[in-house]
């Protein structure tokens, strides 16, 4: 893989995160979210369908997991600092994520971000639109 590595945690590094990207950094525009959870949380997502992202979960109560909306994509909220580090969606037996960019350690010279809305997709629609666009090479493990 030719692209870049992200570090990234939420404030009191309960929740880590590294995604190893595709590409280079500067070729991604973060999704900033119109739902209202992500607003009122400041979120922009990263994703990279060819990437690689991985979350290690300092104890099995570190996080919180919170669904809104349609109730199929799960928040990851660290249960300590109350950061939002990821959304997740589960298909079957494989894991989709996309990470927040306000949580990346340090400065990365993404795109501008975009505007998404997702509020406009279909229930049918959002897990499609996440396959194709989310990290699907995802893990998260508790240590």
């Amino acid at each position: 893989m030719t692209g870049s590595v992200v570090h990234a945690s939420c404030h009191c590094r309960n929740l880590v995160m590294q995604a190893t990207l595709s590409r280079p950094a500067h070729d991604y525009a973060p999704r900033a979210c119109d739902c209202d959870f992500c607003r009122k949380h400041g979120a922009a997502w990263l994703t990279d369908p060819a990437g690689i992202l991985r979350l290690q979960q300092h104890g099995g109560d570190a996080a919180v997991h919170y669904r809104q909306g349609s109730d199929q994509a799960e928040f990851i909220v660290c249960a300590r600092c109350g950061v939002l580090v990821t959304a997740t969606y589960r298909s079957e037996d494989r894991l989709f994520a996309a990470l927040n960019v306000r949580a990346v350690d340090g400065v990365t010279d993404f795109a501008p971000e975009q505007v998404a809305q997702p509020r406009l997709l279909s229930a049918q629609d959002k897990p499609l639109r996440w396959q194709q666009l989310w990290f699907a090479d995802v893990r998260i493990e508790v240590v």
